[in-house]
C-alpha cells in the first residue's frame, strides 16, 4: 500500500491544476516583470493580476490610493522576519516586542536573534486550552512596545487564537498586531480588513500551492522597513526579481481551495473526527491536545500517554503512515514541544504527542487504514 500521507502542516502535494498553470506560465517566456520591453510588460501585468486575486480572496482593500500592500516574498519564514526585523526598524526607537510562547520557529527564533540585539522581548503566558493569556498580554503592554505577534492557529495542535481579543487590547495605545496566517488560510474564512491586524504572513504550500512563494501582507499606513536591500522591485520593502509563475500558483492554489472552501473544510472536519474518535475508542492511552478549544478543521495533536514519541514516529513511518512530531522547520530536534511545554501539560502528554494534519486529497478508506496502523503501532510500543 503506498504511504498515508498525514502531515500536510509540514506542506501540501501540489493541486495538478496549480502545477499546470504554472507550466503555461513558465512557457509563455514571461520574464523579469521590471522589464520596460513588451515582455516585460506582459509580465508585469501577470505578476499583478496574480497579487490582486490573493488580495481580493483574502480580504485587504484594494481600491484606491490607500489600498493595502501584499508583498511577496520566499515563503512565510521570510514574512515573519520582514514583519518582526522591519517593524522593529521603523518602531522610533520603541524597543519592546511581545510574542506568544506558541510561536512558530520563524517567529521565536527571530525574536531569540532580535534580544540579543537588545530588544526587550517579552512572552505571553500560555493557558492550558493551547489559547494565549490574554490578561498576562495586557499586563505586559507598554509605550515601548512597537509590535505584538501572534498566530492566527497554531500550526502544532491547531487551536486558534483569539485575535480580535488582541487586536482590542492592543489598539488603544496604536500598537501594531502582526498575525502569522499560514495554517489558517483556505482551512477558515480569513478577511484581513475584518481581522484587525497590521500585518499578516500567509504561504502558498499549506494549501497545495507551489513551494517558495508567501506574502507580508500589510496595512497601507504601516508598512515595514526592509530588511533586504537591492533593487527598488515591490516598493524596495522586498526587493528581489518576483518569481511571475510562483504568484500565478499561489493565486490559483488559493482561487481553488476558496471556490469550495466549505466543502474542504466540511471534509477535513469528517476526517479529523473520524481518526481521533477512531483512535480514542481503541486506545485508553490516547488523548487529544486543545480537544476543548477551537480547532483547525484538518490538524489532530493526539498523545500516546507513556509511549515515546519518536519511536512511535519511528515505527508508524516503517507502517506507511506519515506524521510529525510537531513543527517541520524544528524536525530532526529531540526537544520537548515548545508550544506543548507553553501549555503547561503533563510530561508523559507531552512526550507521548505527535500531530496528523490532513489534506483535502485525503479519503474515507486511508483514515480507516491509518486509524488500524496507529492502534496497532500504539498496542505493540
Amino acid at each position: 500500500m503506498s504511504p498515508i500521507y498525514l502531515d500536510n502542516n509540514a506542506t501540501t502535494p501540489i493541486h495538478p491544476d496549480v502545477a499546470q498553470a504554472m507550466l503555461d506560465c513558465n512557457l509563455r517566456g514571461l520574464v523579469n516583470p521590471e522589464s520596460q520591453h513588451q515582455l516585460g510588460r506582459e509580465s508585469r501585468r501577470t505578476l499583478e493580476s496574480a497579487r490582486e486575486t490573493i488580495g481580493r480572496l483574502l480580504g485587504l482593500h484594494l481600491e484606491d490610493i490607500h489600498a493595502d500592500h501584499l508583498f511577496f516574498t520566499s515563503g512565510g519564514t521570510e514574512a515573519n522576519n520582514l514583519a518582526l526585523q522591519g517593524y522593529r526598524l521603523a518602531a522610533n526607537n520603541k524597543n519592546r516586542l511581545i510574542i506568544s510562547g506558541i510561536e512558530h520557529p520563524s517567529v521565536t527564533t527571530t525574536a531569540t536573534w532580535l534580544a540579543s540585539q537588545g530588544i526587550d522581548v517579552q512572552t505571553v503566558n500560555t493557558l492550558n486550552s493551547g489559547q494565549i493569556d490574554c490578561n498576562h498580554l495586557e499586563s505586559l503592554l507598554n509605550d515601548e512596545t512597537f509590535l505584538v505577534a501572534a498566530m492566527l492557529a497554531n500550526n502544532e495542535t491547531g487551536v486558534l487564537q483569539p485575535i480580535d481579543k488582541i487586536v482590542s487590547l492592543c489598539q488603544p495605545r496604536s500598537i501594531p498586531v502582526h498575525v502569522d496566517a499560514v495554517q489558517a488560510i483556505g482551512k477558515l474564512s480569513v478577511d484581513f480588513q475584518s481581522l484587525g491586524a497590521t500585518s499578516m504572513a500567509v504561504t502558498a504550500h499549506k494549501i497545495h500551492g507551489p513551494r517558495g512563494i508567501g506574502a507580508l501582507i500589510t496595512k497601507h499606513e504601516h508598512p515595514p522597513q526592509p530588511i533586504l536591500h537591492g533593487g527598488f522591485q515591490q516598493a524596495a520593502i522586498r526587493p528581489g526579481t518576483e518569481a511571475v509563475a510562483l504568484a500565478v500558483g499561489f493565486a490559483m492554489a488559493l482561487e481553488l481551495y476558496v471556490a469550495n472552501q466549505v466543502g474542504h473544510q466540511e471534509h477535513l472536519l469528517r476526517l479529523r473526527k473520524t481518526l481521533e474518535s477512531g483512535i480514542l475508542s481503541q486506545l485508553a492511552c490516547a488523548v487529544v491536545v486543545g480537544d476543548d478549544s477551537p480547532r483547525l478543521p484538518h490538524t489532530s495533536n493526539i498523545s500516546f500517554r507513556g509511549k515515546d514519541r519518536q519511536a512511535v514516529l519511528m515505527a508508524l513511518d516503517v507502517a506507511g503512515i506519515c506524521c510529525s512530531t510537531g513543527s517541520a522547520c524544528a524536525s530532526g530536534s529531540s526537544e520537548p514541544s515548545p508550544t506543548l511545554v507553553a501549555m503547561g501539560l503533563e510530561d508523559e502528554i507531552i512526550e507521548g504527542a505527535l500531530r496528523f494534519s490532513l489534506g483535502v486529497f485525503n479519503t474515507d478508506e486511508e483514515i480507516q487504514a491509518a486509524i488500524t496502523q496507529i492502534c496497532a503501532v500504539a498496542e505493540v510500543l
